[in-house]
């Protein structure tokens, strides 16, 4: 039988410590699939500043009214709202010993203010969880990925992670469809938007001695495992 592992406070002190893992990679790396994944084995949260947003966005919620116009017009939500969400977020109960972010930092200045934010509490970034995959590979991936209408956007590959029924999600059983910005014809020209600043975070990540790099090109499983494992290795030496 298998046991969940769980992210431990610090030893040798009685006040827990907040330990954040932050997923990096490319779009089609696996970093959603793989949070959930890890949530699911490590006993943590896992918080995807898109649903976070979408979520105050259905609400109508403060936070939602002041990304909304952002949002709607496809430009960033600006670093200072989208650190204070983090920053709430953190604050949940849930979140007390520890917390998976799926997709932030995604800039070294985000990095940066996250850097700033563990400074100011007890906090810590345990490991960013590098998903390292060819850009080749990237552009395959991608070129096929089905998504379904959930406001969390549970994905599927007809390659490497089909779903059980084909054109449903095996989660809530919505339809799947192809977004138009996975069409292989706009696949590089996001990738080249938005690998610069991925890369920025890698760097930052390695400066500080927080990167843990695993090859995204192996099996769904295997990777899990080796995150599962560099998550360990980490723990043991904090």
């Amino acid at each position: 039988m298998t046991h969940a592992t769980r992210v431990t406070a610090p030893r040798g002190g009685s006040t827990t410590e907040t330990r954040i893992l932050v997923m990096v990679g490319a779009p089609g790396a696996g970093k959603g699939t793989q949070s959930q994944r890890l949530a699911a084995r490590l006993g943590l949260p896992s918080v995807s500043t898109g649903d976070l947003f979408r979520a105050a966005l259905r609400d109508d919620s403060p936070l939602g009214r002041s990304v909304r116009p952002y949002i709607e017009r496809g430009s960033l939500v600006p670093d200072e709202i989208t650190v204070q969400v983090i920053a709430d977020r953190l604050t949940q109960p849930d979140a007390a010993a520890g917390i998976i972010l799926d997709g932030f930092p995604r800039t070294r200045a985000q990095a940066a203010a996250l850097d700033e934010l563990c400074a100011e509490r007890r906090m810590s970034v345990l490991a960013a969880l590098y998903i390292d995959v060819e850009l080749e590979e990237l552009v395959a991936r991608l070129g096929g990925r089905q998504v379904c209408g959930a406001p969390e956007s549970h994905s599927f590959h007809p390659r490497g992670n089909p779903p059980r029924v084909a054109g449903r999600c095996d989660v809530d059983g919505t339809a799947l469809h192809e977004r138009e910005d996975d069409k292989p014809a706009t696949v590089r020209a996001r990738l080249r938007e938005q690998l610069a600043p991925m890369y920025e975070v890698v760097d930052h990540y390695n400066g500080t001695g927080a990167l843990c790099t695993i090859a995204g090109d192996q099996p769904i499983d295997e990777v899990t495992r080796e995150l599962v494992r560099a998550v360990e290795r980490r723990s043991a030496r904090a």
